[in-house]
């Protein structure tokens, strides 16, 4: 379906343009939104009449949304969820939660403006963007901990994921005459029994 972009749409054009877009689109979202028109010759010649108008207004809004992204951009935002020992969420941090965040401390914005492809599914301290204006974006963190001080911790560059907390072993040299099985396996029956299995093989 062709249309008139009436606001820069990103990766499909600027306020103006006339673009083809899938029908579905256009019909659940350009349309309805007010985002876009019809390309025919009667919406054509509205766009032109109304175009002063729309420029305007869209200065405006960008304004606006400058305003916000100046308060707004490079904060960090502390979302508390539980977590198993590898920092894995017990659930996930959507767009609805940082918008939440977001909007407890003061700035309104909707769960569509938080440009965020999938959800947050382990702790840690994570970037993403929040869509203000089709013009203007602000850069915030968000910090996913357990509790309020291990997300001072990340906050000063800690790792908690648990990632690098593996049982670590001292290097065993098995081509070496001299290796001591029962530092290999905890169990010494384990140890005996593949002593005397390799006995017997030196001694076939």
């Amino acid at each position: 379906m062709q249309v008139i972009l009436l606001e820069r749409i990103a990766k499909l054009g600027q306020m103006g343009d006339e673009v083809t877009v899938k029908t579905g689109y256009a019909r659940n979202f350009l349309l309805p939104q007010g985002k876009a028109l019809r390309a025919n010759a009667a919406n054509k010649a509205l766009y032109e009449a109304q175009r002063a108008d729309l420029e305007k207004r869209n200065d405006e809004r960008k304004a606006d949304a400058e305003a916000i992204k100046a308060n707004l951009d490079g904060n960090t935002y502390v979302i508390i969820r539980s977590a198993g020992q590898t920092g894995q969420l017990y659930g996930s941090v959507s767009t609805r939660d940082i918008a939440a965040a977001l909007d407890e401390s003061g700035f309104k914005v909707s769960r569509n403006q938080v440009n965020m492809p999938t959800p947050i599914k382990v702790i840690g301290v994570h970037a993403l963007s929040i869509i203000l204006h089709p013009e203007v974006e602000a850069n915030i963190s968000v910090n996913v901990a357990r509790s309020e001080d291990e997300a001072s911790r990340q906050a000063s560059g800690e790792d908690l994921t648990g990632r690098d907390e593996q049982f670590e072993h001292e290097a065993v040299d098995y081509e070496g005459d001299d290796v001591d099985l029962s530092e290999v396996f905890e169990n010494e029956d384990d140890a005996e029994a593949v002593t005397e299995a390799s006995e017997e093989e030196n001694n076939a």
